[in-house]
């Protein structure tokens, strides 16, 4: 096809404009003919709701699959997690191996999580076996910290409940579904402060899945030191690591943000921890990010006109073993910091070239493969179909911890990374 691709996006961001005019892309209204559509999450959700009945044309993408939700919906995640390990016990997968006490060795990456109003009676119990523990609420549509709070007594929930004999619980409003998730009050310090990584992963397809990582993520710290005394659960700056809370803090700093790049979260894990446990941290995370995907795969409405680039949260603990506390549909594009615009740029402008290769106008039944030079600070994370034919999808979903015995292009090609062993 001839012409020039037509763009539209609802998202006003700089670092997304710039990228679509330095193609020399041209831009349309919505209403017009469009090739690619940079939308929010409720734009999608009109994009492919019934009562519209809008059919994409197959020289049209857009950068969200229509339920997203399934991983990126607090509660929902945590359903299909949970689905997935039971599958994975019936199949008599060695992923689901359990300790003596019943908690599961390799798939335990998330952590203990109940739905509320309809888990209450099923939290109540796990809080009574520990009373001591902190647990962290937060609504299941809302981002950016809105909305979270800490508990470590009953007696902070029975208050949102309508009537504390029956247990029943009952949000503010009877319509917005929470997640109440232990607490992980043992994070990993450094400077005596909280932080989590925010991890950019693109997804392409999901069946078969194939996924890739962004080598340039970035840690978010607090900027009030971190201390577990009951006193101080309500001070969100000792707690939340969202931009969006810590730019109100008085000890903000506006010059980087709060922020490290995971290169410089590297070094200073390789000199005070060793090069051999970093990277089992990181082979880790790569791990279960596939694990997560492969999780929701299923369920996905693999629409060929989607991509999605996922923001992912993850926490690290004094035990350097990695939590997965959520995944972003709409990773934050504003720019806190020069370094920040950045990456942020180059983040679009490394999609861009993966998702609408050479910049031609999209065909969605031409299945292209970006070439290797395209990828720009992305590489593969995972290809199912390249795992398949190599013989090593089985491998995948076995336990971290076991080294394929691959390295270097073989690696690249069977669809994983060349700098991670796949532990």
């Amino acid at each position: 096809m001839s012409g020039k691709l037509k763009w539209v996006t609802d998202i006003e961001k700089s670092v997304l404009i710039n990228n679509f005019e330095k193609r020399g892309w041209v831009q349309v209204s919505e209403s017009e003919d469009w090739n690619f559509y940079w939308m929010s999450v409720q734009t999608i959700r009109n994009c492919f709701s019934v009562e519209t009945g809008f059919r994409l044309s197959d020289d049209q993408i857009v950068n969200h699959f229509p339920n997203h939700y399934e991983l990126t919906r607090k509660d929902l995640m945590v359903k299909n997690i949970k689905r997935y390990r039971k599958e994975m016990e019936k199949e008599g997968s060695p992923l689901a191996e359990k300790d003596e006490n019943g908690k599961y060795l390799y798939l335990d990456f998330v952590p203990v999580t109940f739905m509320l109003p309809a888990d209450y009676n099923l939290f109540v119990e796990e809080f009574r076996k520990n009373p001591s523990s902190t647990w962290i609420m937060k609504p299941c549509g809302k981002a950016q910290g809105k909305g979270i709070f800490l508990i470590n007594k009953l007696s902070q929930i029975k208050k949102w409940s309508r009537d504390s004999k029956t247990s029943s619980f009952v949000s503010q409003s009877s319509k917005e579904a929470y997640v109440i998730s232990l607490y992980i009050d043992n994070p990993l310090l450094i400077g005596g402060k909280k932080f989590d990584l925010r991890l950019y992963v693109l997804v392409t397809t999901y069946r078969p899945l194939k996924c890739y990582m962004y080598k340039l993520g970035f840690c978010r710290f607090c900027t009030v030191k971190y201390t577990p005394s009951t006193s101080e659960l309500d001070n969100m700056f000792v707690h939340l690591t969202n931009v969006a809370i810590q730019k109100h803090g008085d000890d903000y700093n506006h010059i980087h943000g709060g922020k490290w790049t995971v290169s410089n979260l590297r070094l200073y894990l390789e000199s005070t921890r060793g090069r051999e446990v970093t990277d089992k941290l990181f082979d880790e995370i790569h791990w279960i990010i596939v694990q997560s995907l492969k999780a929701v795969a299923p369920v996905m409405n693999n629409d060929k006109h989607c991509f999605e680039c996922y923001g992912y949260d993850i926490i690290i603990d004094d035990r350097l073993k990695p939590w997965l506390i959520e995944v972003n549909a709409s990773p934050s594009l504003t720019s806190s910091t020069a370094n920040d615009r950045i990456l942020k740029y180059n983040l679009i402008n490394d999609t861009l070239n993966i998702v609408v290769p050479s910049g031609e106008i999209p065909d969605c039944k031409w299945n292209k493969v970006p070439p290797k030079e395209a990828l720009g600070s992305y590489e593969v994370l995972y290809d199912e179909e390249a795992a398949q034919a190599d013989g090593l999808d089985r491998d995948m979903r076995s336990r971290p911890g076991q080294t394929f015995g691959i390295k270097g292009s073989r690696a690249r090609d069977s669809g994983r990374s060349a700098t991670t062993t796949w532990k």
